[in-house]
């Protein structure tokens, strides 16, 4: 899969920035989300809402490097500024919001809030389903509306994966063996291989960012110790296939492994509000990164 063009990765670099603001000094969005909450994922905030922005070359301040900004704005054709940028996100619950408090969407809400604070740059779509597996999402992306969306977005988010792991425990309750695990992970990456292959079919030039799942499984099974094992093969089996299709992947993984924080919903499962707030954030990043 082709990364984004020249154009779209200046064209978000500069959104972003810009929108934070050289006087912002913390993510905002509703109370619901912030209220008296760290950040989690300082690598992004710390470095853009501050009085200088660092970069490979040192830490320009801000009023030179918003000037570098506005003159390469001036390099971007009108009409595509114009254009809202259409941010289509789909998988799992993870991608849905399930255990958002505030219920506005989890990271993808957050994103929205986000990038939309100032003005209206990016609409969302959020194609997030609960439960799905590569296979439940695979068969999604044959219907009509769908297709339709993927078509049409200038950026696509995925989350899944999680639940193909699920699955797997169900399944193999009373003897789990990393052996289950590896067999079946063989048989995920040629169902996430089939994902970027439609997906590339149906927008060659859409950036596509495939986000990585956490262990939330040692909250049922601690005797379990290769679960994390597991999960890790598995996400890099996924940064595999989508470094392939020049994709990228964003790990979180580690985000979730702060044990003095509760990170998740009462389901012990899905993020809660500040576990949702890392992954947006660690998102960001990685798109003012790429």
């Amino acid at each position: 899969m082709k990364k984004k063009t020249t154009i779209l990765v200046l064209t978000l670099f500069i959104i972003i920035v810009l929108t934070i603001g050289v006087q912002q000094k913390e993510f905002p969005a509703s109370p619901n989300y912030w209220k008296d909450v760290p950040l989690g994922e300082k690598d992004f905030f710390e470095k853009n809402s501050d009085k200088t922005i660092e970069n490979d070359k040192g830490t320009p301040s801000v009023e030179n490097f918003t000037e570098e900004l506005a003159h390469a704005v001036q390099q971007i054709p009108q009409a595509f500024l114009e254009d809202e940028l259409q941010i289509v996100a789909i998988g799992d619950s993870l991608t849905q919001g399930v255990g958002d408090p505030s219920d506005q969407g989890g990271y993808v809400g957050i994103l929205d809030n986000y990038l939309n604070q100032n003005q209206h740059i990016a609409t969302f779509e959020n194609l997030g389903k609960r439960g799905s597996q590569t296979s439940h999402l695979i068969d999604r992306m044959k219907q009509p509306e769908i297709i339709d969306s993927i078509k049409g977005a200038d950026m696509i988010l995925i989350t899944i994966g999680a639940n193909d792991i699920m699955q797997v425990l169900k399944e193999n309750f009373m003897e789990i063996t990393y052996e289950v695990f590896a067999t079946e992970r063989l048989h995920y990456e040629k169902r996430l291989r089939t994902i970027m292959t439609t997906l590339n079919e149906l927008n060659p030039d859409v950036p596509v960012y495939l986000i990585g799942f956490y262990n939330p499984f040692q909250q049922y099974f601690e005797h379990i110790k290769e679960l994390d094992m597991i999960v890790t093969d598995w996400n890099n089996t996924s940064e595999k296939v989508a470094k392939d299709f020049e994709a990228v992947f964003i790990p979180t993984e580690d985000l979730f492994l702060d044990s003095k924080v509760n990170l998740f919903a009462s389901d012990h499962f899905h993020p809660n509000g500040l576990g949702y707030q890392r992954m947006a954030a660690r998102i960001l990043n990685y798109l003012v990164q790429d």
